[in-house]
């Protein structure tokens, strides 16, 4: 890639050290705001080599194969606009591939997949072609509109269709603006659920779906998703985080059902309370934001110990971005209680809907997932015997990790802060990067 560019770029103070005394938490809480986290979302780009700043002009010699930049694509609401990253091709192809789209999972963002980004831009000026990420409406930095679902409480598919409206449409109005014609979607948890929605609705503008540890996919009589598993859950540190996904087998397919089942049986009354509030529609966000001061302390103990696998500098600049999303006015985030019912299996489980698909579809799971990889099996059969046989399922090792921590099992706001914001590619960069390049250059012969 293109040589550092920091020399361009306007200095940014470092993030905070993330709190962990009353006074710390309350000078976070205090700073906290668009132009913080802002500043906290650039922080990460600007790992990436070939970030530019808005005001940078583009190089003409000496650049690599792609550049990147941040920008607000306004929509035509009023006060609607998506927050995006453009990666590009710097010598673009007249046969490139479809351009990828990246799309985040629940109360998370576009920074997430900073050290995804390289390998994107790696295949982007390979192939010149773009890539995209994305932040919903109503997440991350892109606007936080009102959220609202006028469905009565006992029409799912009311609730369901008016939530997923709210995401797939406003992704259909920056696909139309940007004069995207095809794209695959690199969805993750929520973003992956989301992105089958989309091809659902827009079957032809997808050109294939890779869906990494997607929600929402499974029938779940046994409960075994877990999401409050997410912040009980210690980042993996083994020495395997480096090892190649794998395709999926039966016993890898069992050893993270037991794991499931092992901790199900740890559930406690605060779980019982969790439910309640999930479905009384309560975001967890909303609580973290409830919580005022305090707040920033919350997140920190998420994020101190959920990312192990990051150096000390990344796991503040992660924490210092994550807290400023999540400190934003809470949103789309209210969507979570109408298309997922508590544990986060879906109210219209996609694996009854994913059938109507045409295109290829991987599925992605970690080792030690929250999410029930039983629902990616049945999917593909459905699929299969629908005539489509280009799905493909894959375990990546040394990822979803979970632990025996206790430091936040026993509070209620413990177990409900921030959910989806699981690491598949944070858990094990390299394997799921290696997965990516694979997949995505493997979609053309697919077709």
């Amino acid at each position: 890639m293109a040589g550092s560019s920091s020399s361009l770029h306007l200095p940014i103070p470092p993030a905070r050290d993330i709190p962990v005394t009353f006074s710390a938490s309350l000078k976070s809480w205090w700073t906290a705001g668009e132009k913080q986290g802002a500043a906290a979302e650039e922080r990460l780009l600007r790992r990436l080599p070939f970030f530019l700043q808005e005001s940078t002009p583009t190089p003409t010699v000496g650049g690599g194969p792609a550049i990147a930049r941040s920008e607000r694509i306004e929509l035509a609401s009023p006060r609607h606009y998506l927050n995006c990253l453009s990666i590009m091709a710097t010598n673009p192809s007249s046969t490139a591939p479809p351009p990828a789209v990246v799309l985040h999972g629940y109360g998370a963002g576009l920074g997430f997949f900073f050290r995804n980004f390289p390998t994107l831009a790696t295949w982007a000026g390979s192939r010149g072609t773009n890539v995209y990420a994305l932040d919903w409406l109503g997440m991350g930095r892109s606007a936080r509109v009102p959220f609202r679902v006028k469905a009565k409480r006992d029409d799912v598919p009311g609730r369901v269709r008016e939530a997923e409206s709210f995401f797939i449409e406003s992704l259909e109005e920056w696909r139309t603006k940007m004069g995207v014609e095809k794209m695959t979607l690199i969805g993750h948890s929520l973003g992956a659920y989301f992105s089958v929605a989309y091809a659902l609705r827009y079957p032809t503008r997808v050109h294939k779906l890779i869906l990494l540890s997607p929600a929402g996919v499974p029938h779940d009589p046994d409960n075994l998703t877990m999401p409050s598993r997410e912040l009980t859950d210690s980042g993996d540190s083994g020495n395997s985080a480096s090892a190649r996904a794998e395709p999926a087998s039966a016993s890898g397919i069992r050893h993270i059902r037991d794991q499931q089942r092992e901790i199900k049986r740890e559930e406690s009354r605060s779980r019982r309370l969790f439910t309640y509030l999930w479905e009384e529609g309560w975001s967890p966000f909303q609580l973290v934001r409830s919580a005022l001061f305090w707040g920033p302390m919350l997140v920190g103990k998420y994020s101190s110990r959920r990312f192990t696998g990051l150096t000390e500098d990344e796991t503040r600049d992660m924490h210092d971005y994550i807290l400023n999303i999540t400190l934003a006015k809470g949103s789309g985030e209210y969507c979570i209680s109408h298309v997922l019912a508590p544990y986060a299996y879906a109210r219209m489980p996609l694996v009854d809907r994913i059938n109507a698909l045409k295109i290829p579809i991987t599925f992605v799971y970690g080792e030690h997932d929250w999410m029930d990889p039983v629902g990616g099996l049945q999917a593909l059969q459905n699929l299969r015997l629908a005539g489509n046989e280009k799905g493909r399922m894959f375990v990546v090792p040394s990822a979803g990790h979970h632990g025996k921590d206790t430091i936040l099992q026993n509070t209620v706001l413990g177990l409900i802060c921030v959910y989806f914001v699981t690491s598949v590619y944070l858990d094990n960069p390299t394997a799921t990067n290696d997965l990516l390049m694979e997949e995505l250059n493997l979609a053309d012969q697919q077709q």
